[in-house]
């Protein structure tokens, strides 16, 4: 009787195990981590709003109904993190943000909203930048669209070479201790700018930057040298954008035909930042590496990004379902990318130091007054 209530005991046991395993496979469990050296926890992956807010801005940009289905699926898998910023849609991606989370019926603590200041909002020369009256203008203006009182972050979108560190720092901490933002943060630029606004921060009592969103995929790896090394040393979380290089990344794409999609054909910025044969080498190399795992190229790109050291959560564009359905699966294969196979493969697809290539920024002059 012993042994068999044993054997029973072992076989439940199993059962359980296994239920168990089907329902993480199907109903996938969402990580949540600090944002860098904060208290705040976030998704391990961050839902992009720039593809949201109207076409009349980019021919492949989705309104507020045919978006509002992503901001559910995102919800529903467990991403709390939301980033979009003014410039997107000219101001409509952060007005259909707002509206989208509110009709989640979301409450204001299971959120996490940032946002962005730096690109022109208007034509006169103080609509721009982050000197401190623009700062002021444009905290209010995003705060108004999304229809909330505070965001949890609020980055400057590139920067500022027209206004001094310390003034942009100032306006920023303004913004903090009026209670309108919880924490700053930055986005693309040199590692050694970016070190000054962090000394001159810790110089003069200002707010520090908690993240860093740059620019970094399988395709784009120049950060490795500096920036994340800086942000890893200084607890900056890094949350990069363009993951799977504006779907670069996908193997959907040739040296012919630069796409299927409204976005793959339209977005010149993408097909300056790629398209080199030293780029459709490296998804090649994804290609194959997925095809041997059986899944999808942006699984593996996805679960090499999350397990690199530092890395806070990628920032995913979604305008088709399985885009959102293949980050969430990216978060179960990271067992897999630790395999050494991978490892040695990121290794070869390092960019040489003769193929250094220089960070891409939109630079924007103010006009002579």
């Amino acid at each position: 009787m012993g042994k068999g209530l044993r054997i029973a005991e072992c076989v439940k046991f199993e059962i359980h195990d296994l239920l168990f395993v089907i329902c993480y496979l199907l109903f996938p469990v969402m990580d949540y981590v600090s944002l860098g050296n904060t208290g705040l926890k976030v998704s391990r992956l961050c839902l992009g709003c720039m593809s949201y807010g109207t076409s009349k801005w980019r021919d492949w940009v989705l309104d507020e109904e045919n978006a509002f289905p992503f901001f559910k699926q995102a919800a529903d898998s467990g991403i709390n993190f939301f980033d979009t910023a003014d410039m997107y849609s000219d101001g409509a991606s952060e007005e259909v943000t707002g509206r989208a989370l509110k009709k989640l019926g979301l409450r204001r603590e299971e959120t996490v909203i940032a946002t962005k200041v730096y690109n022109p909002m208007g034509n006169t020369p103080n609509e721009r930048g982050t000197s401190k009256k623009h700062v002021r203008h444009a905290i209010d203006a995003s705060l108004r669209r999304l229809g909330v009182d505070y965001v949890d972050l609020y980055q400057i979108h590139r920067y500022d070479n027209t206004t001094p560190i310390e003034e942009t720092l100032e306006a920023l901490t303004e913004v903090v201790n009026q209670g309108k933002a919880l924490y700053i943060g930055a986005s693309s630029m040199y590692a050694w700018e970016f070190a000054r606004f962090l000394c001159a921060a810790e110089a003069h009592g200002y707010a520090r930057f908690v993240t860093m969103q740059n620019h970094y995929n399988l395709v784009y790896r120049e950060e490795e040298r500096e920036m994340i090394p800086l942000c890893r040393e200084e607890g900056i979380g890094i949350i990069p954008w363009s993951p799977l290089a504006r779907g670069f990344l996908a193997g959907n794409r040739n040296t012919q035909e630069k796409g299927e999609t409204t976005r793959a054909k339209s977005d010149s910025f993408a097909h300056r930042l790629y398209y080199q044969d030293s780029d459709f080498a490296i998804v090649d190399r994804v290609t194959a590496f997925a095809k041997k795992r059986g899944i999808s190229n942006a699984q593996i790109a996805l679960a090499w990004m999350l397990h690199k050291p530092g890395i806070t959560a990628p920032i995913i564009g979604a305008t088709k379902t399985h885009h959102l359905d293949d980050a969430i699966k990216a978060l179960q294969v990271r067992g897999s990318v630790e395999s050494c196979e991978l490892r040695v493969a990121g290794c070869e697809l390092r960019v040489s130091h003769s193929e250094i290539r220089i960070p891409h920024f939109t630079i924007i002059p103010v006009p002579a007054l």
